[in-house]
């Protein structure tokens, strides 16, 4: 019984790199290539055109009239198709930027061909292929991200020195009245500010109040 190929498409603005992309993948005799484009619009014309879909597109970043991170966006918000980004690219921005935008792998070009199938499968099986290089990089972002979130504080999120004074003692388990009585305020301002809080702190309960304090290390 026939293996059924896995259908893809390939964006790049380099000619000679995408047809001697193409000829290696068909070589494994895995790959059905729907179509190639130059660039992210030209991809975007060819995906509403054609009738069949690939389930993997491998995209390029640096293109003239529509880069790959724009086409990445746009294809992944209103289709299915899996985008692997292939590129020399290994910024921080670009990666990032990638991911963003919905890619679910990242691979650079000098990435041998046989990466590139695995790659293809282990997308269409839910994984994240990214080269080495590539995933040493991503969790640094991500470590990076992890610590400038803990070190906000909450002015950061806009809150005010008032908001932050009840917000204090809210998580010390002061009630509401208590806390209108400390401030000399009324009850009713005070469920106000704590909507505010709560709005400005993306929480929706004490608890996950509390959990912001101890996450960011706040009121030590």
């Amino acid at each position: 019984m026939e293996t059924r190929k896995i259908d893809i498409a390939i964006v790049d603005d380099n000619t000679m790199l995408r047809q001697q992309l193409q000829e290696n993948l068909l070589v494994s005799g895995e790959i059905n290539i729907l179509f190639t484009a130059i660039n992210g619009q030209d991809a975007l014309d060819k995906l509403t055109a054609n009738k069949k879909l690939p389930q993997v597109i491998l995209m390029d970043i640096e293109m003239p009239e529509m880069n790959g991170i724009e086409a990445t966006a746009v294809i992944t918000k209103e289709t299915d198709i899996k985008i692997l980004i292939l590129t020399v690219f290994d910024t921080d921005e670009k990666i990032f930027d990638a991911i963003k935008a919905g890619a679910s792998g990242y691979l650079l070009k000098d990435s041998k061909t046989s990466r590139i199938l695995q790659a293809i499968e282990d997308i269409l099986e839910g994984g994240a292929p990214m080269s080495p290089h590539i995933a040493s990089k991503t969790l640094e972002l991500l470590r990076s991200a992890s610590q400038n979130e803990q070190q906000k504080q909450p002015k950061d999120y806009d809150l005010s020195e008032r908001e932050t004074e009840i917000l204090s003692q809210l998580v010390k388990g002061l009630s509401y009245q208590q806390i209108a009585d400390k401030f000399f305020i009324s009850h009713g301002t005070v469920r106000k500010h704590i909507e505010n809080i709560y709005s400005k702190l993306h929480i929706h309960s004490k608890v996950e109040a509390v959990n912001k304090v101890n996450e960011h290390h706040w009121f030590l």
